[in-house]
């Protein structure tokens, strides 16, 4: 699930004026001079819509010039003022996908809103956020639903993502758990609510998220198993776990399943004293 990540540190306003800067001998330098101030003020519109697709407009005159500003992005030169920016984006500190919640370090940026759609928008650090390969295939260049609202969450501005709003409830029977279901957390607010379901459904987790909480069941009940084998109680482990992974993000996936383990006291009980796969 996406984590809250911080805000980027280059200001997204001023680099579009170094970079019409940086073009003033070249022979775009006339297109972009042209068009600075309102850039700038799309750019301005982008931070203070907080980057919602529902709000923020394209630009329809500047699509037949896209290629100018992509290339900004796929092709900035070592010298360019955007250069180290996006470097410092790309830059593979996290360990889990800030979109999705699932382990591994994000090999892409993403760019929130659509750089064909939004050229303009190729290079401004606050639509570039890190993201896994598969999550980045899966988003493509959606953006809104059917009815016109917007389907993804974004790490820099929802700010509410920054505790746990996903619940996972582990299905029966308890040797065997034969589904895992994942859910907005019921206190969320309708809209919210609405909002991190279209989240889910967007990027298809619940096609993705069923395999890795099976393993992850399985293996919690082989250590319960070396647990009693070691007359030791698995219960008293589980809160370690969870503030384990809680420690790096509220919503990565192992954090979300130790949580739905401590809130389930059948469970509980049932890895401590209960008739375990394999038990000798």
């Amino acid at each position: 699930m996406v984590a809250k990540l911080p805000f980027p540190q280059p200001c997204s306003v001023a680099l579009v004026g170094t970079v019409v800067q940086e073009r003033a001998n070249g022979p775009n330098a006339q297109y972009f001079s042209d068009l600075e101030a309102e850039w700038r003020q799309r750019v301005e519109q982008y931070l203070a819509e907080r980057g919602n697709p529902e709000t923020v407009p394209d630009w329809p005159d500047i699509l037949g010039n896209r290629r100018r500003f992509l290339t900004l992005y796929d092709s900035p030169a070592e010298d360019s003022v955007q250069f180290p920016i996006l470097n410092g984006l790309r830059e593979r500190k996290l360990r889990y996908c800030p979109s999705c919640g699932e382990e591994g370090t994000p090999n892409t940026l993403d760019h929130y809103l659509p750089k064909r759609a939004y050229p303009h928008f190729a290079i401004t650090p606050a639509n570039l956020t890190p993201m896994c390969d598969i999550c980045q295939g899966i988003k493509g260049t959606q953006t809104l639903d059917d009815e016109g609202q917007r389907i993804y969450l974004h790490p820099y501005y929802d700010d509410f993502l920054a505790v746990q709003v996903l619940k996972l409830s582990i299905g029966r029977p308890l040797n065997a758990p034969e589904d895992f279901t994942l859910e907005p957390d019921p206190d969320l607010d309708d809209c919210l609510r609405e909002l991190v379901q279209r989240h889910i459904d967007g990027l298809e987790m619940e096609r993705r998220y069923g395999v890795f909480f099976r393993d992850e069941y399985m293996r919690l009940l082989h250590l319960a198993t070396e647990a009693r084998e070691a007359g030791t109680d698995i219960r008293e482990d589980i809160p370690k776990f969870k503030r384990l992974h809680e420690l790096r993000a509220a919503n990565v996936w192992p954090h979300l399943f130790y949580a739905a383990v401590l809130e389930d006291q059948e469970l509980l009980d049932y890895l401590a004293d209960g008739d375990l796969p394999g038990m000798r």
